[in-house]
């Protein structure tokens, strides 16, 4: 008996079995499978999530006491000095000064209540009174005993409160010296960190919700790198005191300020391609694989260059600059992997709604589609892009003109916005005292030189007075008073030649604040010679192993070289024409030139890596339009908030955060809106296929122009 085969389903219809009975597969065993990698994503953001605040809570950031050596560099006589120091008795000491003065000459009774009061703050029944010449003040030598900086706080506001307490009408008491200064440096990160965090947060808030149009995408973003930014503090002080380096509150800033700012950053560049694949999947899950797939190359090639630059502050003389350094490597890895991995589940969770109310639709034209503003500036750049490379170089080389004319180093008095009282008691102090009795030069020697020290010092022009301090078995201390201020070419001139006067004596050092300042400025000068050409090494390897192309690094290192002097230039006019700064702080151009370069070339690679995938399809040319289309707006807006985020830094009353954060961002929105936008482009359009040799990118057959035309490939070769 012959069978007639079953009809052929129709597209859409179950299949039937012999019979021509729909055949139903079951249900429950391809949906469920479905469902739970559809639940995976969330369920893996959410668990990190929750680990990352888990860490934060059961670990907590680890704590560590200021030493006097963070901040010196290694092998300087200032922190040979500090070493020979902790063989006195006095080791766990600094020295304050309590200054008592009046508008007019102080009165026996009043110089009989200073004369108690002295007695008691010094705990000696005799303690040393100095008298100014003047007769309006007097000063009273202290020694304040402490384990680290957190006790010499607390010495010295107990101090100044005793010290204020019941005096004659008419008479001030202020407290000023080594540890007064030190105190209130550190009086400016209590609650710092809060104050920067929240207005970090805040100012991130605002830029997101400005860039989405959204009252409800920009939370999401915002809670996991914030969730990454906590965390990241946690673990980097805890990396950091594993392997012994230093840190403090400054460096917890910076971290926070860079892993909101590198955070939102990859954020931004992984929502934009979403958005772009929302328009062309219904479903939202395929449209963020599409995305994630397509934001983990430039992310990572972007966080690898910023870690490598980063790390090269390990090369650096200073303690805490190499703990920074450290610190924000990690930081900027945390960020990164929170962005590529939390993040992505995290908007599956919700729907399309999420964008409200702009939210993408399938059909909608892409943003490379559209006649957007980028698409403008591609097209003006094409008419002419030898007119504009060389406009725009211009431009950035004149904004450079002001780095030649920089002064390096701040005084102790230039170094807070509003001056703490250590410094307004010293500069009371040089009215009626020689110049540097508020910080005096110190000398350790063994005991057996030290009548030698003092004849020779005493010869030295510059030098008022030389005192026996403190003295142990094998180390002696003098302190040495000058008559030139703290800061000044005279006082430097002072110190060197006391260094001079000593140089022959064994195991001999000079100290203080102002050989402190000389010995800084050797080092940062020694970390910008050595550290400069091993990031611009280091970075241009990154390049050409992301890129595989020669030419195309040595442009993206130039350009961000060009962009770090024009930054530094224009930094210096509103430093010395709108703030009244006469000095930069050594570590600014430093500091400047790591994070510029590493953060820099990030918007370099987000522009190129997505050319070389847009030129595979349409070759150099309209490849390269096509991606500065696709990623001007969200390269745009990365920047500005980079930059705004930087300049966060300037809540701080410090002068070398306040200019630190000036100085980056600048060199961001140049970075952004000159190199980014016009510079590259143009330098690209005009190497066409030179610009990624020895690579080649270009599509065998055709090559096209920005409004869609296509043109072979040879007729733009030989035109």
């Amino acid at each position: 008996m012959s069978t007639t085969p079953s009809p052929a389903p129709r597209r859409g219809e179950a299949p039937l079995d012999d019979s021509g009975t729909p055949q139903h597969e079951d249900s429950s065993r391809t949906e469920r499978p479905s469902a739970r990698r559809r639940l995976a994503w969330p369920l893996l953001s959410l668990v990190l999530l929750l680990a990352g605040v888990a860490a934060m809570v059961g670990l907590g950031e680890a704590t560590r006491t200021r030493s006097a050596l963070d901040s010196l560099p290694a092998g300087s006589q200032s922190a040979a000095l500090v070493e020979a120091q902790q063989s006195l008795p006095s080791k766990n000491s600094s020295q304050a000064i309590i200054l008592f003065a009046s508008d007019t000459e102080l009165t026996p009774q009043a110089l009989g209540i200073i004369g108690q009061k002295a007695s008691q703050l010094s705990g000696m029944p005799k303690p040393p009174m100095i008298p100014s010449e003047d007769g309006t003040a007097v000063i009273v030598p202290v020694t304040v005993q402490g384990v680290g900086a957190t006790d010499y706080d607390e010495k010295v506001t107990s101090l100044r409160e005793q010290a204020r307490a019941n005096l004659p009408d008419g008479v001030t008491a202020q407290v000023t010296g080594p540890a007064a200064i030190q105190t209130d440096l550190g009086a400016v990160f209590d609650g710092a960190n809060f104050k920067l965090l929240g207005t970090t947060a805040l100012v991130v808030a605002i830029l997101l919700v400005f860039t989405y149009r959204s009252p409800v995408l920009w939370m999401i973003p915002l809670l996991v790198v914030g969730v990454a930014d906590r965390l990241a503090a946690v673990l980097a002080t805890h990396v950091l005191s594993g392997l012994g380096l230093a840190w403090d509150e400054s460096t917890t800033g910076i971290l926070s300020v860079l892993v909101f700012g590198a955070g939102t950053d990859y954020a931004l560049l992984l929502i934009s391609r979403y958005r772009d694949e929302l328009r062309r999947h219904e479903d939202r899950f395929e449209a963020m694989k599409v995305a994630a797939r397509r934001t983990v190359e430039p992310v990572i090639a972007s966080a690898s260059t910023v870690f490598v630059g980063l790390m090269t502050l390990v090369l650096s003389v200073f303690p805490a600059t190499r703990g920074l350094g450290v610190a924000c490597a990690v930081g900027v890895l945390i960020a990164a992997f929170f962005v590529l991995v939390v993040l992505p589940g995290a908007l599956v969770a919700f729907g399309r709604w999420i964008f409200w109310p702009r939210s993408p639709r399938v059909g909608e034209p892409s943003i490379i589609e559209g006649d957007s503003i980028w698409a403008r500036v591609g097209r003006f750049v094409e008419r002419q892009p030898g007119k504009v490379a060389i406009a725009s170089t211009l431009l950035l080389a004149l904004a450079s003109i002001g780095m030649f004319s920089i002064q390096l180093g701040l005084s102790p008095s230039e170094q807070f916005l509003r001056k703490p009282e250590a410094i307004t008691a010293a500069d009371r102090l040089a009215q009626s005292y020689p110049a540097g009795a508020a910080n005096p030069t110190i000398i350790t020697t063994p005991p057996n030189q030290t009548q030698q020290v003092t004849t020779l010092l005493k010869t030295v022009p510059g030098v008022s007075s030389v005192q026996p301090t403190a003295a142990g078995a094998d180390v002696a201390e003098l302190q040495v008073t000058t008559s030139s201020p703290t800061g000044s070419e005279e006082s430097a001139a002072t110190v060197r030649a006391i260094r001079d006067a000593v140089e022959d004596l064994p195991e001999t050092h000079v100290g203080g604040t102002e050989a402190q300042r000389l010995d800084s400025a050797d080092g940062n000068a020694r970390d910008r010679l050595v550290i400069f050409p091993v990031v611009l090494g280091l970075v241009f390897l990154a390049l050409v192993l992301l890129l595989r192309s020669l030419v195309a690094p040595v442009i993206l290192v130039g350009t961000v070289l060009l962009t770090y002097v024009s930054a530094l230039g224009l930094a210096w006019w509103v430093f010395t024409g709108l703030l009244g700064f006469e000095r930069i702080d050594g570590t600014v151009p430093l500091y400047a030139f790591v994070f510029l370069v590493a953060l820099g070339v990030d918007y370099n690679i987000f522009l190129i890596t997505r050319a070389s995938e847009e030129s595979r399809e349409h070759g150099p040319h309209l490849g390269m339009l096509r991606a500065l289309t696709a990623t001007g707006g969200v390269i745009t807006s990365a920047g500005i908030l980079l930059a705004a985020v930087f300049a966060v830094l300037g809540v701080l009353p410090l002068v070398v955060l306040a200019q630190l954060g000036v100085v980056i961002f600048i060199g961001v929105l140049l970075d952004t809106l000159v190199v980014r936008t016009v510079l590259v482009p143009s330098l690209g359009l005009l190497l066409g296929e030179r610009f990624w040799w020895p690579r080649r990118v270009e599509n065998p057959s055709t090559t096209g122009t920005l409004d869609g035309g296509m043109t072979p490939r040879r007729a733009i070769v030989q035109d």
